[in-house]
């Protein structure tokens, strides 16, 4: 099962694409932690009917591949109701719910209700913008026998610029414009109740500078995962995913159950009982995105941490 703490980068490809095949088995884009087949707005709607078709013949032939978490992002419940009606789609994950709301989640919960497969909700309606519809929107999640369906919120930024009749300028992060506060303000409702969120995408492909300071954003405000819109930014995104040692270091200190119950270390002062959570998380993305470290090789000290990781891991 997919980990909610693990997405990284996950690629949008749209279901019409020539080689769908390819990328759903590996053979291309090997190293993608996650993808999502699109049938939704990566499709003009002339384009529907022949991208559930090529959809459904890659579903048929899809090899088994536990390294990849395999999505579709479908249109509407109908569009869901026929791709779980194809053989093979038991071997997706789940699937990416477009423009998800109190009002419409119902109906396609109710298609996957005691099944496997995740799901992840997309916020980007003009309901985004109301709190109070916000956390309506989360009792529907907590509502008994939901929750454990939900791998993650996805924030959809381009359809919330779209909203405001506003694209994202060229030479600032997302968090520069105004949906900065909106998206601190989502972290501040779903996160204290168990929901994580994933980053909207990075829509220029020719200033990696600044993806990579967006992405230190994201981190910033706990989210675990961004959408990548093309291969190139795969690699960019999940660098930045990769922990300092220093604070892989503090996350091991406080996971100690030997460890007093504050301390200073490496100049901070750590407090077990807050930052607890902070450290099992850093842990969990050290082991799964790496550790940064000087030069080209992993060092002794590196090594001994990794060591201490997995350790850990066995324990926990």
């Amino acid at each position: 099962m997919a980990n909610k703490k693990m997405l990284g980068a996950s690629l949008y490809v749209p279901a019409t694409h020539k080689d769908l095949q390819q990328i759903a088995d590996g053979e291309l884009l090997g190293y993608l932690r996650s993808v999502i087949f699109c049938t939704e707005d990566a499709i003009t709607d002339s384009e529907l009917s022949y991208s559930l078709f090529n959809l459904s013949l890659v579903l048929q032939q899809m090899i088994e591949r536990p390294t990849t978490e395999r999505f579709v992002r479908v249109r509407n419940p109908d569009v869901m109701k026929r791709v779980l009606e194809m053989p093979g789609s038991e071997k997706l994950t789940g699937f990416v719910l477009p423009k998800t709301t109190r009002h419409n989640f119902d109906a396609y919960f109710r298609l996957v209700r005691k099944t496997s497969f995740m799901l992840m909700p997309t916020l980007e309606t003009a309901e985004v913008f109301d709190e109070s519809e916000m956390k309506m929107f989360l009792q529907c999640l907590e509502k008994p026998g939901v929750r454990d369906y939900i791998l993650a919120l996805r924030i959809g930024g381009n359809d919330l610029l779209a909203l405001l009749g506003i694209r994202r300028p060229r030479n600032m992060t997302i968090y520069r414009t105004p949906l900065g506060p909106v998206i601190s303000k989502l972290v501040t409702i779903f996160r204290p109740y168990g929901f994580v969120l994933t980053a909207p995408v990075f829509e220029h492909l020719d200033n990696p500078e600044l993806l990579a300071q967006e992405v230190e954003e994201d981190l910033a405000h706990g989210m675990v995962g961004k959408t990548a819109i093309h291969p190139s930014q795969i690699a960019l995104i999940e660098q930045q995913y990769r922990v300092q040692r220093t604070d892989v270091e503090v996350a091991l200190r406080i996971m100690d159950e030997a460890s007093p119950a504050v301390f200073k270390m490496h100049n901070s002062m750590c407090e077990v009982a807050t930052h607890r959570a902070w450290a099992h998380g850093i842990a969990e993305q050290a082991r799964a995105f790496g550790i940064h470290h000087a030069g080209d090789e992993i060092n002794e000290v590196t090594a001994f941490i990794y060591n201490k990781l997995n350790q850990h891991k066995v324990l926990t």
